[in-house]
């Protein structure tokens, strides 16, 4: 079952937080929303609508299968509907692969979260990172966007 995740009061025409199947506790949108459009102006793009659709295991891997043809789960799946330079598009995340990935690199939860949520929006400024040197250059990326987070949403790492 589609719901709203909490706090969607809170939300910007920009953004959709929803929750499919799963419970998204403690996440203000609000302020994740403004950390996001910085890190979008930070790549000189601008911010159009964005979905958010966090999920699970069995919902990312029937996306995964449904349409990229891979059999096989992920923590996030971008479908990237940008123009020029205005970023817009729908990340499917599976909370479930979040939380196992967190475990096997020793981060926490949150951090592991907020990293796979910026991820997504980084490939919708164009950053790719499935080529030779590409990973280096996300995982750079994604330091630097958790760096400009707000000291009261900074998960500890």
């Amino acid at each position: 079952m589609l719901t709203l995740c909490p706090n969607y009061e809170l939300m910007t025409p920009a953004f959709q937080w929803i929750c499919d199947g799963v419970q998204l506790q403690g996440v203000d949108t609000r302020r994740l929303e403004q950390w996001i459009e910085q890190v979008v102006a930070a790549h000189n793009r601008f911010l159009g609508p964005v979905s958010y659709i966090f999920c699970n295991d069995d919902r990312i891997l029937e996306v995964n299968r449904q349409f990229l043809n891979h059999d096989y789960f992920t923590d996030i799946i971008t479908f990237d509907y940008s123009h020029g330079r205005v970023v817009s598009g729908d990340m499917f995340i599976s909370l479930d692969t979040v939380r196992t990935n967190a475990e096997q690199v020793g981060a926490s939860y949150d951090r592991e979260l907020l990293r796979v949520i910026v991820h997504g929006i980084l490939h919708l400024c164009g950053i790719n990172d499935k080529g030779p040197g590409e990973r280096e250059i996300m995982e750079r990326h994604e330091d630097e966007a958790l760096a400009m987070l707000p000291a009261d949403i900074a998960p500890v790492r």
